[in-house]
């Protein structure tokens, strides 16, 4: 069965795949370090989106080497938009890695990958099958969604024992193939264009007759998973403090700490509210004296904007502010500093952040 699965998924991948940038080889054969961009941009992220991002990482960063000589803020700046920053830190230090004891070639073995910040067990098989053509294997949702329907699993798939399951799954179908690449690829493919989450193109699949979810009727209730938690909201109030007048001044942005959501970039000075907290400007100035040591009279309201993460979502409002008396020192931030509406193009902002100098310009340019 593995192997008739195996061969299905290759013949199948060979025509429908799709045209991306770093599938310019053959699985099997293609540049270890492109590989590991690309499968690192596209974890938790749509490919359309990771196409230019991708692009323009390769173009500024074509080796390892390249990757490991840059500075830290230039990679996230390369980086920004793409969300879950640790991505892009682990990648830069792995690289330097890599480059210093590897001779920048990326190792050839599960084991060594495994050593390497942010290179996970999905980033190392999909490395050693696309690259080196290793019957490694991997677990991405597409694919365990697809094994999911394919075996018909009925547990819950967060459960550690359901997760083992999928892997030899995983690993006994990359073991019968005779391209494991092809095969991964395709795996992950099938998952992202016909086993979809909701609605799966069974007609189509060229595993519809080794599906036991299909033959049952019981596809779009796999996999099962766990009812989901209500996800946490909070406040939280971001500072423009302006050295000056508003809008003929310089604005004082604030580096966040490497250990940390959205450790190394550049925002507003910011805060979440508390039980505490009376109002957001009273939020604001206390969060101010904590971060910056310094106190603020907070003025009109910027902007107001929503924003998911994974495990939380938050609204951020923004406030023109002023410091009233001192010098700001980095308390609770890793770095500080006075910068222009033009030059804070330079340093990698958060989504949020880019949504408040947008709603900035646009207050500057009705006056």
């Amino acid at each position: 069965m593995f192997r008739h699965i195996a061969d299905n998924l290759t013949a199948w991948h060979a025509r429908q795949q799709r045209e991306l940038p770093w599938r310019n080889e053959p699985a099997g054969v293609r540049d270890a370090y492109a590989v590991w961009v690309s499968e690192v941009m596209a974890q938790q992220t749509q490919l359309t989106v990771v196409v230019d991002y991708f692009n323009r990482w390769m173009e500024r960063f074509p080796s390892v080497e390249d990757l490991a000589g840059a500075d830290q803020q230039e990679v996230l700046k390369l980086w920004e938009g793409l969300g879950y920053y640790s991505r892009a830190r682990n990648l830069h230090r792995a690289a330097q890695i890599v480059a210093d004891e590897f001779g920048g070639r990326l190792p050839r073995t599960r084991w060594e990958l495994l050593q390497l910040p942010g290179i996970g067990e999905y980033t190392a098989g999909a490395i050693l099958s696309l690259a080196f053509g290793q019957a490694e294997p991997i677990l991405d949702a597409n694919a365990k969604r697809v094994f999911s329907r394919v075996w018909d699993i009925d547990e819950p798939i967060e459960l550690s024992s359901t997760e083992k399951r999928l892997w030899r799954l995983s690993r006994q179908l990359v073991e019968a193939a005779q391209d494991p690449g092809a095969v991964n690829e395709g795996l992950m493919e099938l998952g992202a264009l016909l086993c979809r989450p909701r609605n799966p193109q069974c007609r189509d699949c060229p595993l519809r007759s080794h599906c036991s979810a299909r033959r049952q009727g019981v596809q779009n209730r796999r996999p099962v998973r766990r009812p989901r938690e209500d996800v946490p909201h909070i406040e939280v109030a971001a500072a423009v403090i302006w050295e000056g007048a508003p809008g003929a001044s310089r604005l004082l942005i604030s580096q966040r700490p490497e250990k940390g959501l959205l450790g190394g970039l550049w925002s507003f000075p910011n805060g979440a509210m508390d039980a505490a907290d009376k109002d957001l400007p009273a939020c604001l100035e206390r969060a101010i004296r904590q971060v910056l040591g310094v106190p603020i009279d907070v003025g009109e309201q910027v902007a107001s904007v929503e924003h998911g993460f994974t495990h939380f979502s938050m609204t951020l409002s923004a406030f023109h502010a002023r410091i009233c008396a001192g010098k700001p020192r980095a308390v609770g931030v890793s770095d500080w500093r006075w910068t222009t509406l033009e030059e804070i193009e330079q340093f990698p902002c958060p989504v949020p952040d880019r949504k408040i100098i947008t709603a900035l310009r646009n207050l500057l340019e009705e006056v």
